[in-house]
């Protein structure tokens, strides 16, 4: 590690150490040294002794940066992982962190755009509406139409310091790659590139507009989802002008309720609204942390969802989406074999591990899961569970599914928390099977005819040409492989004619050798003298 990268670390564990995050160390007998160690280190005590620790965390998060922070909003969803009084103070994290100064974020605007703001624009609020870990949010009003708008733009100087900790990261996952054999299969530096990925797309605000323009396209005549407009013509790679939104935060369960909120349907459509994403559009929102979702105030009997921060979306190929379908489906059928042979097949697992092992293994797992009723199953715990099963069997990390994962936790995490009875499993599964019929049944020929219609009515007027043209393709190919073969089997012949001159001469030469070992010295150079000869004639043959 490089002086900087030292530096940091230690700044990690400094602050880790002066909000008194030790705590969250459990009780092992391989922990004592490092405990005591702590306790040596008196010149980093604990310095907020009075604080609870989740408020500490929250805090120490806060401090350490924006990656942290978007650790810490995903952890703030998963409610069923971690007690209220830490998971309430993650929530926080999602959109009520420290802001900057308004006049700073002013300034940042005007320079994106080119001129004062209030040549577009009319009552811009200085103080932010909200402030999140890479960027905050101000107020203001179209000057041309008189639409109220969101202003969001990047905090300054955030890219070094995002660098700084992927870079720490880096270094770590290559250390464990290195110390720990056992890490090689979790793949750890391909997750950090993942990972690194994500938050670099986040600081290009040009390109969250196009996600949130495509997203909106998706769902445009969708009474479930609704994504704001955004003003491209206004918007720069720092900065992002779109449609201000009126809703009730989705973490907000009290003025749900009060809104007459029908929180079962809200609770099933979030998944649907996932699978919809995930499987018919192949793209997906995947930071969907409270902080982002709203719910429209209208319609509380058919509530509608409001998605904001399209800055991170995932996607996923036709191969990845047929083997997560098909997954899911023999999860839910508890069809463990399937499981296990479509483990082998994708190239989770190596080629040679034992079906049968494997099987019995998943089954180990899930079956005392699957005895609960399906509604307090949590597809979280099923996930960690065969993870650490899989470990044994070398199963390795795919980083194309890791923010999937991660946003099904999320919309898990959700659902539960708007209505603790969600029953996911019932929810997806038809949608999953409908889905699967589509893709492998009648329906599927059908769309697959429909969908290369165009494409064989604009080649038909060429197929004459075409067949011509392969016909004569396959004339001339013949040809070249008859006289590649001539060419092979007069090769051969010389390589014979070859052969036989060196032997010859070979024998030639013992000959002489026997000749002149007896004194019969005349014969003996008449003898090498051919077998001389009959080298040079196999040397002749050997270059045709």
């Amino acid at each position: 590690m490089v002086l900087s990268e030292l530096k940091r670390l230690y700044q990690i564990t400094a602050v880790q150490l002066r909000y008194g995050l030790d705590e969250l160390l459990p009780e092992d007998p391989r922990l004592k040294l490092p405990k005591a160690m702590r306790k040596s280190l008196f010149w980093l005590r604990n310095e907020h002794p009075e604080k609870p620790l989740g408020e500490r965390l929250r805090l120490a998060l806060q401090e350490l940066g924006p990656v942290w922070i978007k650790f810490g909003q995903m952890m703030s969803t998963r409610r069923d992982l971690f007690p209220p009084h830490i998971a309430d103070q993650l929530a926080l994290l999602q959109d009520q962190v420290a802001s900057f100064d308004g006049r700073l974020a002013k300034d940042q605007m005007e320079k994106a755009l080119g001129g004062p703001l209030e040549t577009w624009f009319n009552d811009f609020d200085e103080v932010p509406l909200a402030s999140a870990s890479i960027a905050q949010v101000h107020t203001a009003t179209l000057k041309e139409t008189g639409k109220e708008v969101v202003l969001k733009v990047i905090r300054p100087d955030i890219l070094p310091v995002i660098k700084a900790d992927i870079t720490l990261m880096y270094r770590m996952a290559g250390l464990l790659e290195k110390v720990l054999p056992d890490a090689r299969r979790l793949r750890p530096v391909e997750v950090v590139r993942e990972y690194e990925k994500t938050l670099l797309d986040e600081l290009n605000l040009m390109r969250e507009a196009a996600n949130g323009i495509q997203l909106r396209r998706n769902f445009e005549d969708s009474d479930m989802l609704y994504v704001p407009e955004v003003y491209t013509d206004l918007s720069r790679e720092n900065l992002l002008v779109m449609e201000r939104i009126y809703g009730i935060q989705v973490s907000d369960i009290d003025a749900l309720v009060a809104n007459g909120t029908d929180m079962k349907l809200l609770s099933e459509n979030a998944v649907t609204i996932f699978f919809t994403q995930v499987f018919r559009d192949s793209f997906f929102h995947a930071d969907m942390h409270p902080g982002n979702i709203f719910v429209a105030r209208e319609n509380p009997e058919n509530p509608q969802w409001i998605a904001l921060d399209c800055g991170i979306v995932g996607s996923l190929n036709r191969e990845d989406k047929r083997y997560l379908a098909e997954n899911l489906l023999a999860f839910f059928n508890r069809d463990y074999r399937k499981v296990a042979e479509l483990h082998v097949d994708s190239g989770w697992v190596p080629e040679d591990t034992n079906i049968d092992e494997f099987e019995c293994a998943i089954r180990t797992v899930c079956e005392p899961i699957f005895e609960k009723p399906l509604a307090e199953i949590s597809f979280g715990h099923v996930l960690l569970n065969l993870f650490n099963t899989a470990r044994r069997f070398n199963m390795e990390v795919q980083p194309q599914l890791v923010l999937l994962q991660k946003t099904l936790l999320y919309v898990e995490g959700l659902g539960r928390q708007l209505y603790p009875q969600l029953d996911l499993w019932d929810t997806a599964k038809p949608f999953l099977e409908d889905w699967m019929s589509r893709q492998v049944g009648p329906q599927a020929v059908i769309d697959g005819v429909k969908t290369r219609a165009p494409f064989w009515a604009e080649k038909l007027p060429e197929l004459p040409e075409l067949l011509y043209d392969s016909l004569r393709q396959g004339n001339a190919l013949n040809q070249r492989i008859d006289k590649l073969y001539d060419n092979f089997m007069e090769s051969r012949r010389y390589q014979g004619q070859a052969r036989f001159y060196f032997g010859i001469g070979a024998t030639l030469v013992v000959c002489s050798a026997i000749l002149f070992s007896n004194h019969i010295e005349t014969y003996s150079a008449i003898s090498a003298a051919m077998g001389v000869t009959f080298w040079l004639l196999g040397w002749r043959a050997c270059r045709k």
